[in-house]
């Protein structure tokens, strides 16, 4: 099962930098961007998440929580977390469910070799747990502006 555009998320459950578990049921009410990234502390990453940062106070006006998501630890998230100041939470998916659940893993050619990682993807769910928006194979550089005006325009 994998989210679908228009459908209700399926439940799931992932840890945290807050120290509390993410679950749909504790955001309804409230829209929220998963974006899906593949390491802590890479280039690209953390382009990306600078820029979701720079933006945070426009994406609260708007009502809509930021939730950066990948495999690495909780420990890790928190030193990437503290280097970047990073006002939102980040989610440990050591087990790669919330991965899956969003099809998020894929094959990628690192250096000639074959391995399964993260396509740098973004979903937005909205208040009702529905599945509003989705980008996959984002270019870091402008996304975190590009999921604001969507946000915004819905």
């Amino acid at each position: 099962m994998s989210v679908v555009i228009g459908q209700p998320v399926p439940d799931f459950s992932v840890a945290s930098t807050t120290g509390e578990m993410l679950t749909p049921a504790a955001q309804k009410g409230r829209r929220y961007v998963l974006y899906f990234y593949p390491k802590d502390a890479t280039p690209g990453c953390t382009l990306e998440s600078q820029q979701f940062r720079d933006l945070h106070e426009q994406f609260q006006e708007a009502k809509c929580d930021i939730y950066g998501v990948s495999r690495d630890s909780l420990k890790s998230h928190d030193k990437f977390r503290d280097n970047q100041c990073l006002p939102f939470a980040l989610l440990s998916d050591g087990d790669e469910a919330l991965c899956r659940l969003f099809d998020v893993i894929k094959t990628k050619n690192m250096y000639g070799k074959h391995v399964q990682g993260i396509e740098r993807s973004t979903f937005v769910v909205d208040e009702n747990g529905v599945l509003s928006h989705e980008w996959r194979k984002v270019k870091a550089d402008g996304h975190a502006q590009v999921v604001l005006d969507a946000v915004r325009a819905a």
